[in-house]
């Protein structure tokens, strides 16, 4: 015999089976990042960088600097006036009024540099007029020579060959000279200058020549090359001074 199974068994069943939940599964928390934390530089980082920018701002200080001129700056000059004249007394500084009264040609002496007396025999026979030397370096001197009868300049390499003719050192200077330059220039009144500058193996040489009163006068600024590297801004400035006046 059949058994009769009843409506409500189904409502059971599938009422038991609606109520039945399964489990979700644990939600993980959200992820997430890690800060990274920056700690303060310890004390001797700071002063490793502190000592290194130093450095490198001194260096720059350094090779951003121009380098000091060969030339002292503090050096003075005395203004020397030649009469070119065979009078028994040569040499001089600003100070004396006759002389300036009667003076030639001037030039720059720098302050310190000693006076070599002239003798009339030297004169006579070169020309020398004055001559002045620093007593440090002897070899170091200006000095000017003249020579009567000449009343305008010859062409620049002959006025040179004629200076050498009467200048012993000067003849050994240009046979021995790396190179010799010469150019003319004109002052404030249309003088004509010579300017000759003479680079030698064992000595620098300036001369500037010119004509004036039916002479010629040749003005000479001479030093071994030791004294000329370190002293050629003062070396120059005595050169670029010499002119005739009156």
């Amino acid at each position: 015999m059949a058994s009769i199974l009843h409506p409500s068994s189904f409502l059971s069943s599938s009422s038991s089976s609606s109520t039945t939940t399964t489990p979700k599964p644990p939600v993980p928390p959200p992820f997430s990042r890690p800060q990274a934390t920056l700690s303060p530089p310890t004390k001797p980082l700071l002063t490793k960088l502190t000592t290194s920018l130093t450095a490198t701002a001194l260096a720059i200080t350094i090779l951003t600097s121009s380098p000091p001129s060969l030339a002292d700056s503090s050096t003075t000059y005395n203004i020397y006036y030649g009469t070119a004249a065979s009078a028994a007394n040569y040499g001089g500084y600003g100070g004396n009024s006759d002389k300036k009264a009667s003076a030639e040609y001037i030039y720059d002496v720098p302050n310190g540099w000693k006076e070599r007396l002239v003798s009339k025999v030297e004169k006579g026979t070169n020309g020398t007029d004055s001559e002045f030397y620093n007593p440090k370096k002897k070899a170091e001197k200006e000095y000017l020579t003249f020579l009567a009868g000449f009343r305008q300049l010859a062409p620049k390499d002959v006025i040179l060959n004629n200076l050498a003719l009467s200048d012993v050192n000067l003849q050994d200077l240009i046979a021995n000279a790396d190179g010799v330059t010469s150019e003319e220039r004109t002052d404030e009144n249309g003088q004509l200058y010579y300017d000759y500058e003479i680079d030698g193996v064992a000595g620098h040489s300036l001369i500037t020549v010119t004509c004036a009163k039916n002479k010629l006068y040749a003005h000479f600024v001479n030093a071994p090359v030791p004294e000329w590297k370190k002293d050629e801004d003062t070396l120059r400035h005595i050169h670029q001074s010499f002119k005739t006046v009156g």
